[in-house]
């Protein structure tokens, strides 16, 4: 029997050591020379100050501010420790009363059809971006809560649209974040770096 433990005890302490820090450091290590900035977080920074990630959505409420689709992530949404969907399938009340809550609420700002992505949560509850035709929707609320042009507004938008993946994958889409902080004054926030 001891001939037996030895072998697979040394064999569990090597496969410690190889998978639960050789690998994860090898990992790591490569993804901090080939992608830093997605290997920290895509975090953004204004100056010193880290303001978000470019990769999670956050609640942004206000007149003045462009809104990020809806979160069911944790309680109150937008938790980024509780990411997930809310797994309330079409036939459930709760989700019919939430989205039809959300299309009411959008209906009094304007009468142009509703993309699905400003009443549909996404699978992660943290999606940092909604679809162009979203973001346009909301121009004349901002703008007129900043007292802006709305073409001014448009603009900033039309400017942030980020095109697919190598031409194909995926759809083109706005960051929540970045298009507020630039709306802010802020546009020297970075992304990346430490």
């Amino acid at each position: 029997m001891l001939r037996q433990l030895r072998p697979a005890l040394v064999m569990l302490g090597l496969m410690t050591v190889l998978l639960g820090i050789v690998y994860p450091l090898a990992t790591t290590s490569i993804a901090e020379a080939v992608f830093p900035n997605e290997a920290r977080g895509s975090l953004v920074r204004v100056g010193d100050k880290v303001v978000g990630s470019a990769l999670l959505a956050q609640a942004f409420t206000g007149d003045k501010y462009f809104h990020p689709r809806p979160s069911a992530a944790g309680e109150k949404g937008f938790d980024a420790a509780s990411s997930s969907g809310s797994n309330l399938g079409p036939t459930s009340k709760a989700l019919n009363a939430r989205v039809k809550g959300d299309v009411d609420t959008l209906r009094k700002e304007t009468t142009a059809p509703i993309p699905a992505d400003l009443v549909t949560t996404s699978g992660s509850g943290l999606d940092p971006h909604i679809s162009p035709e979203a973001a346009m929707l909301q121009v004349p609320r901002v703008a007129k809560a900043r007292g802006l042009p709305e073409e001014r507004v448009r603009a900033m938008v039309q400017e942030r649209i980020e095109g697919r993946l190598l031409g194909l994958i995926g759809e083109p889409r706005v960051n929540v974040l970045l298009l507020n902080l630039a709306l802010d004054g802020q546009v020297a926030a970075t992304v990346g770096g430490r």
